[in-house]
């Protein structure tokens, strides 16, 4: 039996994070919107080229073709396209195969307030402005940064990586870091490791990534041949002794990470070019850096990380 809408794992996805919408992008800022209506309707049997978020998306639906009686996750699509601008987005869709068929374009309008509409419990865009919108009225959301698109076809796994304060927790540790020096930070950290966290805005999507982890861990049971689909990390800057409440806060919500890194410091980069994710979530831009190029980043622009 599928699940119902409340229980499934729903993410939305504008058509700037799913598509390469940079030529489409140049009509509409330097002709206009009538230059871009007539270039959508010229293209529009011209499929729109994978965009940074494809590859995790790609590999997010085809969780449902391990799980096809429960059907446990949906993409759905939030598009600031009218639907006639839209139809080359659905096409290009159906072009690449992927199992998409809830949308809602907004002609030109934010699509922050209905996340919670459709329960998504991640929405991603490359317009910073929406997102900001989005995680200003609580709703769950992250910019996705330019990267170059890698999608293995051959490589199946789903590689998940964030960090932890400002993203799976709330950033009340991170306030005190700020507003004060490291040792006061470990200090306040360790006389609380026994206190779990308050989620922080993508605290959901990692209870239900775990969730869909056990389903996992039920396959493996029923049979020792299957194959895991899904891997997820979480990279910090902490180290001991902070890094106990963050293994209490895990504990308390009875959810877990395959690998979990706690760096002091040292440059995330060095992990995720190892661990290459498909999606890496943080609330510091100064930490969504690759050398390569090649790691998909995405902003999470939440609490004291991101005050001026």
């Amino acid at each position: 039996m599928p699940y119902p809408i409340e229980d499934k794992l729903v993410i939305a996805v504008a058509s700037s994070a799913l598509f390469d919408l940079s030529d489409s992008d140049h009509v509409f800022r330097t002709e206009g919107e009538k230059a871009y209506r007539k270039h959508q309707e010229a293209h529009l049997v011209v499929p729109l080229g994978k965009g940074v978020a494809f590859p995790f998306v790609r590999r997010f639906l085809a969780i449902n073709q391990r799980f096809p009686d429960k059907s446990p996750v949906e993409v759905v699509l939030l598009s600031r396209n009218s639907a006639i601008t839209g139809k080359r987005v659905f096409r290009s869709i159906n072009h690449h195969g992927l199992d998409i068929s809830r949308a809602a374009f907004l002609e030109g309008k934010s699509p922050y307030p209905y996340i919670p509409a459709f329960n998504a419990s991640l929405f991603l865009s490359a317009n910073e402005n929406d997102v900001l919108q989005a995680i200003d009225y609580g709703h769950p959301a992250g910019t996705v940064l330019p990267s170059h698109v890698v999608d293995d076809e051959g490589d199946t796994e789903l590689r998940i990586a964030f960090d932890f304060d400002g993203v799976i927790a709330d950033d009340a540790s991170e306030k005190v870091f700020k507003a004060g020096t490291l040792e006061a930070f470990q200090e306040h950290e360790t006389s609380r490791a026994h206190i779990p966290h308050s989620p922080g805005p993508l605290a959901d999507l990692f209870r239900k990534l775990s969730h869909l982890q056990k389903l996992e861990d039920k396959a493996v049971d029923e049979d020792a041949n299957y194959k895991r689909v899904l891997r997820t990390g979480i990279v910090t800057a902490r180290n001991a002794p902070s890094h106990e409440r963050v293994i209490t806060t895990l504990e308390h919500w009875g959810v877990d990470a395959n690998e979990v890194f706690f760096l002091g410091g040292m440059k995330k980069d060095r992990i995720l070019s190892v661990l290459k994710p498909h999606m890496f979530f943080d609330d510091q831009r100064s930490h969504l850096e690759s050398e390569a190029g090649n790691v998909p980043m995405v902003h999470i622009p939440f609490g004291v990380a991101n005050v001026d």
